[in-house]
């Protein structure tokens, strides 16, 4: 008889938490899960599963729109805010559930309530104390609004998925992936649309070129760019209208603000300060090469630890962990050549080096690049351009680096990462035999460097 409760106690059931207990019950380890807010954390309550649903809603008026050029009219649109909301509602509702019933068949028990460390084996939730072998912390981060004058009338990235009113006019603060997509959004279901950003370019780590291309593409769309500039207060009117002041003096009425201005690992109120576990500055969990904090039994995975804020690094690592612990194998992850997207309009997809650190880390790289108007927009009159960019070490012909600025980026840059992860040099690139006509066929036919 086991002198513990549990053998493992997940305290977040976020992808990685949900995984990582999954995959050990699985394992017939005794696993506990708690969770205070929602099943599936927020990627799939207010992050990429809603997100990704209010991107393809935010596509279909300027789809309606490029189909006169086909050949198809379609009458005057209209858009019903509240459906598409309460649809997104039911849909992260059935996903709820879904995760619910994963984690119970695998047997899991589902403890609902905050849970607070308080010693190396025990954990309090509701009253109520469990005791556990091993404690893993899996709660992720919360979006982080500066304080000043009148923030309390913004919003987070928490909030803005369920709006009870569509803005008319929204001002959205921020240079990174939340802010780009959400300025898509609302421009794209018809908001007249600011991004405020206090730098000098948008998407501040991704590739130059590819960022500077992308502001030039967003701004086709409709919204307004403010850059190197910051919102000082908000004064809200009687009506509810909300008046923003920038550093510059200007003034600007909004419906709505969003400060989408990074996130924070949500560590506060855990009790993890009371049990000695070691927090950086910004309240990530520090933890070794197997995901264990200074407190033996004590882990951690995914945005808590802050190394890569990403859905699929923390489903890794949570694999990674429970291979380590349960099968003796390796806690590994290798965090190298990890592919992203950005679903602004277009979208944007990239794996591997920018130019700028291929330049730092290689003697001598060559570029390739390929610049065009996608097929789809012969027709349909969009200005949209696509941009594709390849970065490749000279001295060993590999491709180090891919770039994307256009329709379905993220799919096509998923199908390159397969590719550079194996080692793909530029030769077998061109060795390949595209698929005509699609834009991806660029990757395999661009034979000039643009630059050395």
């Amino acid at each position: 008889m086991s002198e513990f409760d549990y053998d493992l106690f997940v305290i977040g059931a976020g992808s990685g938490g949900v995984r990582a207990g999954r995959m050990a019950a699985a394992k017939g380890v005794r696993v506990a899960i708690a969770e205070d807010l929602y099943l599936g954390g927020t990627c799939v309550n207010v992050g990429c599963v809603p997100k990704k649903l209010y991107v393809y809603a935010s596509h279909y008026a300027e789809g309606f729109h490029e189909a006169k050029g086909f050949g198809l009219d379609a009458g005057p649109v209209q858009f019903d805010w509240a459906r598409l909301r309460d649809n997104k509602k039911s849909e992260i509702g059935r996903l709820n559930g879904i995760y619910g019933n994963l984690l119970r068949n695998a047997g899991c028990e589902v403890i609902d309530g905050r849970a607070v460390v308080t010693g190396p084996n025990s954990v309090q939730v509701a009253g109520t104390t469990y005791t556990a072998e091993r404690i893993l912390v899996a709660t992720g981060g919360w979006p982080f609004v500066p304080e000043f004058p009148g923030s309390e009338h913004a919003i987070s990235s928490n909030e803005v998925f369920d709006l009870e009113t569509f803005p008319k006019k929204v001002i959205v603060v921020g240079g990174g992936y939340i802010a780009v997509e959400f300025a898509g959004i609302f421009a794209g279901l018809g908001a007249q649309t600011d991004l405020v950003y206090r730098g000098d370019m948008i998407l501040r780590g991704f590739d130059q070129e590819i960022r500077e291309f992308t502001a030039q593409e967003i701004v086709k769309k409709g919204i307004n760019l403010c850059l190197e500039t910051n919102i000082t207060r908000i004064d809200k009117q009687s009506d509810g209208t909300l008046v923003a002041e920038f550093t510059d003096g200007r003034k600007v009425e909004a419906d709505q603000i969003l400060y989408a201005t990074g996130r924070k690992p949500k560590t506060q109120g855990l009790g993890l300060e009371s049990v000695g576990v070691d927090l950086a500055d910004n309240g990530a969990i520090r933890v070794n090469e197997n995901f264990q904090t200074n407190v033996p039994s004590i882990y951690a995975i995914g945005d808590v630890i802050d190394r890569v804020q990403l859905t699929p690094v923390a489903l890794a690592e949570g694999m990674a962990l429970v291979r380590h612990l349960y099968e003796a194998g390796s806690a590994d992850v290798d965090y190298d050549l990890i592919a992203t997207a950005v679903f602004c309009q277009p979208n944007i997809g990239t794996v591997g080096l920018t130019e700028e650190q291929a330049r730092d880390r290689f003697e001598s790289i060559e570029v390739y690049r390929s610049e065009f108007r996608a097929l789809k927009h012969t027709l349909s009159g969009s200005e949209e351009r696509t941009l594709m960019k390849m970065i490749v070490d000279k001295a060993t012909d590999r491709v180090v680096g891919i770039h994307m600025v256009g329709d379905d980026a993220g799919e096509i840059i998923q199908g390159m990462a397969v590719a550079l992860k194996a080692g793909a040099t530029k030769a077998v690139f061109d060795s390949t035999i595209g698929i005509h006509p699609t834009a991806a066929e660029e990757f395999v036919t661009m034979r000039q460097p643009a630059r050395n």
